[in-house]
Order: C-alpha cells, then structure tokens, then sequence
C-alpha cells in the first residue's frame, strides 16, 4: 500500500495518507484536527494550501473551490487525494473555541429504548453538512417555543454520519415528546457544538471516567475516540447507576475491558435484597477512593448528576489529592443542562 508523508505548516505536524485516503481523512485518523463542514467538496471549510506536491482534488465543486484558486495551489482537504509528498498550509483546531457553532437542521433517523427510561436518538444530518465536534461536547434542541434541551453527543468525532443522544425521561415535555410523539423522519434543529468538556490528549495521566446515568453519553464518546486513536494513557471507567437495568449498553464497556485492558467498575447506589447484584454497591465516586486513595498523579473525567459531581470534586481534592486542574466534569441537570 502506498502511502504519501504529509507535513502541515505552521506547526510542523507530519501525518500518513493510506492509498485512496483523502488529506482530511488521514489527518483525522491521525488524530490531527483539521477543521471541516459538508465533507463533500461544497462548503469551503476545509480548505487549506498545498505548499509543495500535488494532489487529485476529487469532487471538489467549483463554488467552493474556483479555478483561479486552485491555480494558487489552494484545495479542499476534504476531497485532495495525494499523489505524491505534501506540504500544506492550514489553521488547525486546538481547542474548543477553534471549532465553529453552527445551527443546523437534522432528521430523527431512529429512536431505541436502551432502558425503560433511556432512548437513543439518531440524528442524520443534510447531505452538504456534517459537525465537527470534540468528544465530549453536546448539543442544544432548539424547540418551538423558544426554550431547549441540552443533550451530550455519545457518538465519537470521526464516526459523524450519525449523531447519537441518550435522553433519560424526567417527565418534562421534551422527554414526553420523544417517549410518546416522535417519530422517525421527525425533523429538529439543534445548536452545537456546545461545552468545554473533553478529553485532554495531551497528557499520559491515567483517566478516570465517571459516569452517572446518562453521563454515560460523553463517557462513551471519549473513549470510542482513545480507542480509535489508539491513545496509550490508561483509561479506568467508574460507572454510577441505581439499579442493573440502568446500566444500559452494558455489553459495550464490557468489551471495552475484555478487548482493550480498560478497567470497569459499575457501582449500584439503591440495591435491593434478593436482586442477585454481585458487583459494587454505594456511591460511585467512593468506589473510586477506595480502589485509588491517591489521585494526586490521575485526571479525572466526571459526568452526572450535579450532587455527584460536587461530591467527588471535593473528595478527590480532600481526601485523594486530585489537583483542581486535574478535575474535568459536566454536571447533568433535568431539562436545563446536557444529557436531561
């Protein structure tokens, strides 16, 4: 197979493209945030320069990209397939306010119960649209009446065709909506993408996740994202729930610890007697202490309810020395913040 070096000015970064592989899709492989839209040679938003080399600009459309540009040496990345060594010029995403907020429509493409009171939601986007986003971060349903309903994106970076919310039913309208109303084919509009929360890939701590509920969501995304680009930090999930049927997608952090080393431990906080729990039983973020009493080397990701939250920022601080810097979290509110 045939692979082409590719070298990104200014910063220097150096990348592989596979054969057949355009420049954006190597770079994001790589783990190198390009920036990007429609990902069909329509919006302009990757575009960038080639430096030196050459490469077969694909389906890039003359809109996005007029001739007189591409004489310039100008192309878009989402489309450029090299056919030799580059060196190109481009703005790269290093933090959250490098990626734009867009308002976007989309299209309920599926709904799925993953607890009685949990649905998946899968939302497609317009074809000349994708969002790019950092794993982690969620979006806001902009609804009729003016208010929204934040929710975390559960789905990684790099898999966008989809994008894929856990919405826990509080009973408020939005969840009654889903639950009874919505139906596939449903169109929304959404904001995002939103929040500061994501995974720092510049630091070899190890990671302790945690995840409350639906804070199961962001949790997912971020480690689909380690997963897929092969981040070598150690990764330890903490996963909160009242009961076993509210571990739902189980099965998926299972194998995450049988196939890729990354440690599980569900805790269940109202057992009861005769449930035939074998596990953990109490409040999650004590799990952690009691299997970690010195945090002080960790990072911490932590996502639920806002009393879990504040307990282990306090805890970890107190009694584990967790640096603050070290503590990333975002509480889940009912109907006002992500994942309600």
């Amino acid at each position: 197979m045939s692979r082409q070096i590719i070298t990104i000015r200014p910063s220097g970064h150096v990348f592989h493209a596979n054969s057949g592989e355009t420049v954006l899709e190597a770079a994001l492989r790589e783990g190198y945030m390009l920036p990007y839209g429609c990902r069909n040679g329509a919006c302009g938003s990757c575009k960038g320069k080639v430096v030196a080399g050459a490469v077969d600009h694909g389906l890039s459309q003359e809109t996005a990209l007029p001739a007189a540009e591409r004489e310039r040496g100008m192309a878009l990345f989402c489309q450029a397939l090299p056919v030799s060594d580059l060196v190109i010029e481009c703005r790269e995403i290093g933090a959250v306010k490098d990626i734009p907020v867009k308002i976007l429509p989309c299209r309920v493409q599926s709904l799925e119960k993953l607890a009685p009171d949990v649905m998946r939601i899968r939302l497609r986007l317009p074809a000349s649209e994708r969002l790019q986003f950092l794993a982690g971060q969620y979006i806001d349903i902009l609804l009729k009446d003016g208010t929204r309903r934040s929710l975390s994106l559960a789905n990684p970076p790099h898999d966008d065709g989809l994008l894929e919310l856990h919405l826990r039913n509080y009973g408020g309208p939005f969840s009654s909506h889903v639950f009874t109303q919505m139906k596939e084919k449903d169109i929304l509009r959404f904001e995002g993408p939103l929040g500061s929360f994501h995974l720092h890939e510049d630091s070899e701590k190890p990671a302790v996740m945690i995840a409350g509920g639906t804070g199961f969501a962001p949790i997912k995304a971020m480690i689909e994202h380690a997963l897929h680009h092969r981040i070598k930090r150690p990764l330890l999930l903490y996963r909160g729930a009242r009961q076993a049927p509210d571990l739902y997608l189980n099965e998926l952090p299972e194998t995450w610890q049988r196939e890729h080393g990354i440690r599980y431990v569900p805790v269940l906080s109202e057992t009861v007697a005769g449930d035939g729990w074998q596990g953990r039983r109490g409040l999650v973020h004590e799990a952690v202490m009691a299997d970690l009493p010195d945090l002080s080397g960790h990072e911490v990701y932590a996502c639920g309810a806002p009393a879990m939250i504040e307990a282990a920022k306090r805890d970890f601080s107190t009694r584990c020395g967790l640096p603050e810097s070290a503590f990333h979290a975002d509480a889940f509110t009912p109907a006002v913040a992500p994942g309600g």
